[in-house]
């Protein structure tokens, strides 16, 4: 059988930790941001856990990870 393609667009966005759990980057910090708060854009910064939600569409997105 031949092997599954992971997804590139996925594989730039996540990585797997060593307990299972997907990280993710915030999003909305890319553009227009003159208008965002201070606040608001240093809560945006950092990593965040992807939604137990959409964990099983990350995982079919990326299998071998």
């Amino acid at each position: 059988m031949p092997k599954i393609k992971t997804k590139s667009g996925a594989a730039k966005r996540f990585k797997f930790r060593a307990n299972g759990s997907i990280k993710r980057s915030q999003a909305f910090k890319r553009h227009i941001l003159t208008k965002k708060t201070t606040k608001n854009k240093r809560q945006l910064r950092g990593i965040a856990n992807v939604h137990s939600t959409n964990v099983a569409a990350v995982r079919v997105m990326m299998p071998y990870a």
